[in-house]
């Protein structure tokens, strides 16, 4: 059955677009796991800071492909306070371990270096994420982008916002946004989908990343003899203190911003309309006053974390938590965990838009907090005040199977269906 809303075209030419399932692609990365707050509780309590051991051989975790490097050793950090610790101490816990993962496929990102590089680049890459063009942006494609998404469903009086709405938005906003022509959306999201399964299809990782560094040498190479105003061009023309990205760096951060914007965003959307759906009263709070918008999309992105997890290398050998982990030593970040600490939040399993504003980890801390939070923060409002303004009545279909979120690396529904009373398309 085909799904409505996909960014993927219907397509009978037997091309890798037509015969290839996006949403399955996430699915398979999430984990079907559908409740992992008891454990980690259980091992928050226990062990704050864990040494993971895996069983010998290639089978070294669930669907991971054996060509995938190797950790050496391993520990998972569950608790708020030294999770934050990790993040925030780049001297101790370096990003360059990224560089044997991810690094292999995308090239060098902006995920595995150390200050004072990841300084200087973070500060070019940050021109072209300015709160001007952040505001450029808004209504003429973000906001169009949502309208004409919803628009393909209005007058039904029912959908599955996830694959209609949640699932195809971001990636649009983001083509868009590089300027990307139309035709070549399906090829684009179906090859940054398979490089960011590095770790479960390792060749088709490495061949993806190549296909898109092709096809991106092309774009930058078009956008330098006739610039536009798109994020391409302001990434060419960015400069701080008389230099500018060359070809070689803007390459990977290009590999990089799909995978890394368009699934959290994609996700933690799904999840806030989720959190509102499921707590109707919380619902038609947020819809009768708008001010309580920007803390319902914090308070959703703390309850359901769209990515549990982040990793850090040991630069040095550390005690953390009471446990030594030697140098090399590859440390594993719970962002989840620590968002549902009971030390940091009151009733921390619970979704509540009036919890007096805390920070939360999903955007990570330090110098590597994630560059591309004030744009997923504007779509996200931007998507659920459409909903809000578009959608009277919203609710959970009655007859619908069991929605809920699921995932062990990465978190959100499957599927969101709902009715609501159908207006104008």
């Amino acid at each position: 059955m085909k799904r409505k809303g996909l960014v993927t075209a219907s397509r009978q030419d037997g091309s890798p677009e037509a015969r290839y399932d996006p949403m399955r692609q996430f699915a398979e990365l999430a984990g079907d796991v559908r409740d992992p707050y008891p454990m980690f509780a259980g091992i928050r309590e226990s062990s704050p800071v864990m040494e993971v051991h895996y069983a010998p051989g290639p089978g070294r975790g669930p669907g991971l492909d054996p060509k995938a490097p190797r950790v050496p050793s391993l520990f998972t950090v569950t608790s708020h306070e030294l999770a934050q610790q990790v993040l925030t101490d780049g001297a101790r816990f370096s990003n360059a371990g990224y560089a044997t993962t991810i690094g292999q496929v995308m090239g060098r990102t902006i995920l595995e270096m150390d200050p004072p590089e990841h300084l200087r680049h973070r500060a070019l890459v940050a021109k072209a994420f300015r709160a001007r063009v952040l505001d450029q942006w808004s209504d003429t494609i973000i906001g169009a982008t949502v309208s004409e998404l919803i628009d393909a469903f209005a007058g039904d009086g029912h959908a599955d916002l996830v694959p209609q709405l949640t699932f195809p938005f971001p990636v649009r906003v983001i083509a868009r946004i590089l300027g990307l022509p139309e035709a070549d959306w399906p090829r684009f999201y179906r090859l940054s989908t398979e490089l960011i399964a590095v770790m479960r299809n390792w060749d088709r990782a490495v061949a993806a990343g190549q296909e898109l560094r092709g096809y991106f040498a092309e774009i930058i190479a078009d956008r330098r003899r006739h610039t536009r105003d798109d994020l391409v061009s302001q990434l060419i023309e960015a400069e701080v203190d008389g230099r500018r990205l060359g070809d070689d760096e803007i390459y990977p951060f290009l590999l990089l911003l799909l995978p890394a914007g368009a699934e959290t965003t994609y996700r933690s959307s799904s999840n806030l309309l989720f959190g509102l759906l499921s707590r109707p009263d919380q619902l038609d709070a947020v819809r009768a006053d708008r001010d309580l918008v920007p803390q319902a999309i914090e308070e959703a992105l703390r309850w359901e974390t769209p990515a549990l997890t982040v990793a850090r290398t040991a630069a040095v050998e550390v005690e953390l938590g009471g446990v030594r982990i030697p140098a090399g030593g590859f440390v594993a970040i719970s962002l989840g965990a620590a968002n549902r600490d009971p030390g940091r939040y009151v009733l921390p399993d619970v979704f509540d838009v009036f919890r007096e504003g805390q920070q939360h980890l999903s955007f990570g801390d330090g110098a590597h907090k994630c560059l591309g939070m004030h744009l997923a923060r504007l779509e996200t409002r931007v998507l659920l005040n459409a909903v809000l303004d578009r959608l009277p009545g919203l609710r959970l279909d009655p007859g619908a199977e069991d929605p809920h979120i699921h995932g062990l690396l990465f978190r959100s529904p499957p599927n969101l269906p709902v009715r609501f009373d159908p207006g104008p398309r």
